[in-house]
């Protein structure tokens, strides 16, 4: 029987949506069911100023996260997040633009409307941010990927943070050690360096932005 599990995530962050990633191979594979909760790294990084900025940065895509819940459920909210997630991270798409954000609400099989409902109703902004609020003062989070045991109910850790997803059976392995850990109280925080060049996603936008600009350039040059 799949573990229901809560995480929390920002579409700003890559290597939430990396994490992401390898939550959805677990659920594909039975593993886990995900309940997909919002966070604001603007609150974060931004205190009093964050919570001002309701229009800007991620803060569209939560609030239309919110809409979509309240619509479809957490299911839906969870194809929206890998949607316009994959505009950012694998085609660098603006995270704060109104058509990004609307073709991702297509291609997750929502109402794109519901953009335009978030943003003109101040309680999705609210309900980002209350939130925000109970997962750092239930789960003394501070960032993403945030990811709580036992339907929200249970320990949580901040993470794994990971380069590349793993193939099923490395998926599986990395879900019972980080499990395991979150469970132990003797765990406080395992961590080593990293840089954004080792992310995959990172890469391949990388690689896709140069073949642009040597394309463009071949055309000018013709």
């Amino acid at each position: 029987m799949a573990e229901e599990i809560r995480f929390y995530f920002d579409p700003l962050c890559p290597w939430c949506y990396q994490t992401s990633r390898w939550a959805r191979r677990l659920a594909d594979l039975g593993v886990v069911d995900v309940d997909w909760r919002v966070f604001s790294l603007a609150i974060v990084n931004g205190g009093d100023e964050g919570r001002a900025a309701a229009d800007t940065g991620s803060a569209p895509s939560l609030r239309t996260a919110i809409a979509v819940r309240r619509a479809h459920g957490s299911a839906a909210v969870g194809a929206f997040y890998k949607a316009v997630s994959d505009a950012l991270h694998q085609r660098g798409l603006p995270l704060d633009d109104h058509a990004v954000i609307e073709a991702s609400l297509h291609e997750a099989g929502v109402e794109p409307e519901l953009l335009e409902q978030a943003l003109a109703d101040p309680s999705t902004w609210e309900a980002v941010q209350a939130e925000h609020d109970e997962a750092v003062s239930s789960h003394k989070a501070f960032g993403v990927p945030t990811i709580v045991l036992d339907g929200g109910d249970g320990p949580q850790l901040f993470g794994p943070i990971i380069s590349d997803i793993p193939d099923d059976a490395g998926a599986l392995d990395l879900w019972r050690h980080f499990a395991w850990m979150a469970r132990n109280p003797n765990v406080a925080e395992i961590k080593r360096e990293r840089t954004p060049l080792d992310l995959e996603s990172i890469r391949m936008w990388r690689r896709e932005r140069k073949q642009r600009e040597r394309d463009k350039q071949a055309q000018s040059a013709a």
